[in-house]
């Protein structure tokens, strides 16, 4: 595999810096809020830190984009970029629901080539890296990844957010006419029940995700036979200027991404 030192270090980081939220995760969080509301503990701080430290240790030359880090606007535009979110769903982390994760990516030429997702409270890790497939590895087992070949909407479910509604996901949802629905708060969680085959869709169709919150789970689920695109149906970029992905993401077994996209783009 040509990423096959980057996917282990991935895998590795990723292990480690779960380790490191749950050391945090039995005591009391203490909150700070961001500009735009959104909160951030010690222990995204910790684990920023940590993934940082031993990523440029162990490669020098790239670059590192992460949502805890100040943007360097040399750095996005490097042909190799780290792009980490050091804990997605620190909502999910706060309210002791378990439902966050490490997510580290290796964008290259703008493209997603390395991708580990990890929950810690329940010992998962999704990962893969480009013509390498995807693999869940739980309690020491491994299986490897691949999409529900469902294509009747009726028998399809979406994966909502938990923390966020949107009536504009809901209405696509009736009008393609998927009435199941799954909840989870970390993005790489939802699709990570995509690769799982408990879950066939995500859709945000705001401006407010970035390419740390996708970097990760796009080439898991990409890897596992599924899609990932803005709302528009164009596959998402990783660098350059702008770090948010405006047009939104749509992510799929694929089976009817091309309905989900002109669903959405209607809203």
């Amino acid at each position: 595999m040509i990423y096959a030192p980057e996917l282990e270090t991935a895998c590795d980081l990723a292990l480690r810096a779960g380790a490191i939220l749950l050391g945090h995760y039995s005591r009391t969080a203490e909150v700070e809020w961001k500009e735009g509301g959104s909160p951030v503990t010690q222990a995204d701080k910790d684990v920023n830190a940590f993934l940082i430290r031993e990523l440029r240790n162990r490669f020098p030359h790239d670059s590192i984009l992460s949502e805890e880090q100040a943007r360097d606007a040399a750095a996005v535009m490097a042909p190799r970029i780290w792009i980490l979110d050091p804990m997605d769903g620190t909502r999910e982390f706060i309210d002791h629901n378990g439902e966050f994760s490490v997510m580290i990516g290796l964008a290259v030429d703008g493209h997603p080539a390395v991708g580990a997702v990890y929950q810690p409270t329940e010992d998962k890790l999704y990962s893969a890296a480009v013509g390498g497939g995807a693999s869940l590895t739980q309690h020491g087992k491994q299986t490897q990844l691949t999409v529900s070949p469902e294509s009747d909407p009726a028998r399809m479910t979406v994966a909502f957010s938990r923390s966020h509604q949107s009536p504009i996901v809901e209405a696509v949802c009736t009008y393609i006419g998927v009435t199941r629905f799954v909840r989870s708060g970390s993005i790489g969680l939802k699709v990570g029940l995509i690769c799982e085959r408990r879950a066939h869709l995500y859709l945000h169709t705001g401006s407010h995700i970035s390419q740390w919150d996708t970097c990760a789970a796009d080439i898991i689920l990409r890897e596992a036979g599924g899609r990932m695109t803005d709302k528009y149906g164009v596959p998402l970029r990783y660098g350059g200027e702008e770090s948010r992905l405006l047009d939104g993401v749509a992510a799929s077994t694929g089976t009817i991404h091309s309905l989900i996209v002109e669903a959405a783009a209607r809203g």
